[in-house]
């Protein structure tokens, strides 16, 4: 039986994946946030202990678990959970950015250089990143999530040259809009930290972003290039299970678009069209 350690599972992408690998007779230590996720998940028939980004201590305890219940072996790591701070970067605070930084990229190169040691005594593993078409290419309002990502594809294309010949593959997806909870977690997290109201921006705000994140849930028409969870599961599958996984899978048109934008569009027009974004 292989197995695998899953983050960010209590909704969304990596609950779906949770599930989908349990079904195909992985051994999936599934991950949270929160010990009442935690719960959840083991009433729905998977491992689940508490594994939080944020928090170091939890890093370090759950790698641990995780390395008890397998008996010090582990086939697959899959890095995934992250949140967005929507916001105009010119009011982003300092702290934000640095707390958005530990929880999408600090905190998985602590679990990454964990695990690597036990895939390199072992010859074989799989690390599995879930990155994001705001990894390609930027988009207004995202700054903080743009760089947290921007960030995760320099450094897992960096490990991916460097575990050259150990045996250790490393993979990163790059998923569109997918139909998660993000919005409404990005949300909390406005709330928490931008004072729109007093920005040079607050119009801007006013006009676009506000009603973007507060009439998500009134949205009677869905978004055309939405995807659901399950078109980043089989992308990760594929990454899994090729004996030659690509570098790269992308899921949604927009990663598409994006990437090939990337490379053949001049990047005064890739500004024009994404400042309509």
């Amino acid at each position: 039986m292989r197995s695998i350690l899953i983050t960010g599972c209590s909704t969304g992408i990596g609950h779906h994946a949770a599930h989908a690998l349990h079904d195909d007779g992985w051994r999936v230590l599934a991950t949270c946030r929160s010990e009442a996720d935690c719960a959840r998940l083991r009433d729905e028939g998977l491992e689940s202990f508490r594994l939080d980004y944020e928090d170091s201590a939890s890093i370090a305890t759950g790698f641990d678990e995780a390395m008890t219940r397998t008996g010090g072996v582990l086939d697959a790591l899959f890095n995934n959970g992250a949140y967005a701070i929507p916001a105009a970067v010119e009011d982003l605070p300092v702290e934000a950015l640095r707390q958005n930084f530990e929880a999408n990229l600090f905190g998985w190169h602590d679990l990454t250089r964990r695990v690597i040691p036990v895939m390199r005594t072992q010859g074989y593993g799989r690390i599995v990143q879930c990155s994001s078409v705001l990894g390609l290419m930027a988009m207004p309002w995202r700054g903080s999530y743009n760089a947290t990502k921007f960030a995760l594809e320099g450094l897992t294309d960096t490990l991916r040259l460097e575990m050259r010949g150990t045996g250790i593959d490393v993979v990163t997806i790059e998923p569109g809009p997918i139909a998660t909870a993000f919005r409404l977690n990005a949300r909390k997290q406005f709330d928490k930290w931008i004072d729109w109201e007093r920005s040079a921006r607050a119009d801007d705000y006013r006009a676009t972003l506000v009603p973007r994140l507060y009439k998500a849930a009134e949205k009677s028409t869905p978004d055309p290039f939405e995807l659901g969870s399950e078109a980043v599961t089989a992308k990760l599958k594929r990454a899994l299970n090729a004996r030659r996984p690509k570098a790269h899978y992308y899921v949604t048109t927009p990663t598409y678009v994006a990437a090939l934008a990337r490379r053949f569009l001049p990047q005064r027009m890739i500004d024009a069209m994404m400042a309509k974004a």
